[in-house]
């Protein structure tokens, strides 16, 4: 569970500075910050599903 939470928290820490640093308008760089956090987190889950059935 640990590892979830460390996950968010870089997640978040990542996308709060990507939607900062980005170019647009106030709407836009909130809209960019959610989507990345948002490809962050689903795209780790997909993964960690996709290798929990590969036996070590």
């Amino acid at each position: 569970m640990i590892h979830f939470l460390y996950l968010v928290a870089f997640a978040l820490f990542v996308s709060v500075c990507f939607g900062v640093f980005s170019q647009g308008e106030t709407k836009e760089k909130v809209w960019y910050a959610t989507k990345t956090f948002l490809e962050f987190v689903g795209i780790s889950l997909l993964i960690a599903w996709v290798l929990y059935f590969i036996p070590f």
